[in-house]
């Protein structure tokens, strides 16, 4: 009887943009509360201030005016077939992860139709009517959901080649009058899987996803700008960030432990984590939640390499772009050597959390 074929990554790509806006942008900003109060502006200093010691962020990244979700997604895409040496005609899925479609910045409405794997797979030229394109949205986990979905595909032998991408452009839904608008960032990254033969394990090797949605669907909404006489009805992206911090904190570890005891490996094993890159400190305390839960004492250092403090929260973008910088070697004492056990994990919106483990082939 055949084994069934591993799923490996075999390029990746990024679209970082190139306008770099840092925390003192935000200085002459008018916050107000969720009720409308206003806070007053001799305060931004320590908003600013303490925004930075509590998520690590420095400046984070918005594209130009002329570009959109599916643009970044479509150079990042192109980047990984470069990076791979593959046609994009043996292509057989383009996956593209996003939760607002394609917003311009003189219109803010979302625009999906067409999807966005469809803009894609047209700006990529690709003609072969068996590539199939679709989106997934799924909160700021799509990009890895889509990972786990494309890794069915080709261990079934449907396919054998996959693309997935992540790509949002959180700038163009975020409330310049929300403290949290500082979270958000642009951005769009992607990889490559291909299905393999192999004698040892390699690839991916388990996943494991929850879905909380009875209690906790609504920590993230859209909603009016906390600005009581902002001009128009525009929605914007809202979240309840201290509940969304405890659910992250107290949930995530356990789906990563379910995903590695599926592959048969415990925490000892592994050689990197990868997060959705939401916030450092609570990344941070995942971390340590984790390494308490496995009862080990000592983080071994570099484990978790972050981006978040120079690049924000791309949402699907982050892990992707993470994963691609490194592999580059664009990350500073980073690296992935064949053999290395890799774990990827995400949450957010829904709330749903997602944790692959990989091995580097």
């Amino acid at each position: 009887m055949t084994a069934s074929p591993s799923s490996v990554i075999v390029g990746t790509g990024s679209y970082i943009p190139s306008q770099r806006v840092p925390n003192s942008d935000f200085l002459e900003s008018r916050f107000f509360e969720d009720y409308g109060k206003p806070y007053e502006p001799s305060n931004n200093g320590k908003i600013v201030e303490k925004f930075g010691g509590i998520t690590d962020i420095i400046e984070r990244r918005y594209v130009a005016d002329d570009l959109q979700a599916s643009d970044i997604a479509a150079a990042s895409a192109a980047a990984a077939l470069e990076s791979s040496g593959i046609d994009g005609e043996t292509l057989e899925y383009i996956i593209v992860a996003h939760n607002f479609g394609d917003v311009r910045a003189d219109n803010r409405r979302s625009d999906f139709v067409p999807s966005l794997a469809a803009r894609v797979k047209q700006r990529l030229e690709i003609e072969n009517p068996r590539c199939v394109a679709y989106d997934l949205p799924f909160g700021c986990p799509g990009w890895l959901q889509g990972v786990i979905q494309a890794d069915y595909f080709l261990r079934s032998g449907d396919a054998r080649r996959a693309m997935i991408i992540g790509t949002e452009t959180l700038s163009r839904v975020s409330d310049p009058h929300d403290r949290d608008s500082m979270l958000y960032s642009d951005g769009a990254g992607c990889a490559i899987l291909e299905a393999r033969p192999s004698s040892k394990p390699i690839g991916i090797l388990s996943h494991s996803v929850r879905s909380d949605t009875l209690a906790h669907a609504e920590l993230m909404w859209m909603g009016k700008s906390y600005r009581p006489d902002f001009e128009d009805d525009t929605l914007f992206l809202k979240m309840h960030g201290r509940k969304l911090y405890e659910y992250a904190v107290t949930t995530v570890p356990g789906v990563v432990v379910e995903s590695l005891d599926k592959a048969g490996f415990s925490l000892e094993d592994v050689d990197k984590i990868l997060v959705h890159q939401a916030n450092a400190k609570m990344n941070e305390a995942i971390l340590k939640r984790l390494f308490k839960r496995s009862g080990i004492a000592e983080i071994p250092p570099g484990l978790m390499p972050m981006t978040v403090s120079f690049l924000g929260n791309s949402s699907v973008a982050t892990l992707p772009t993470l994963l691609d910088l490194i592999v580059r070697g664009e990350m500073e004492g980073q690296s992935l050597e064949s053999g290395d056990l890799v774990v990827f994990a995400a949450v957010g919106a829904g709330m749903n959390i997602n944790s692959v483990v990989y091995s580097w082939a």
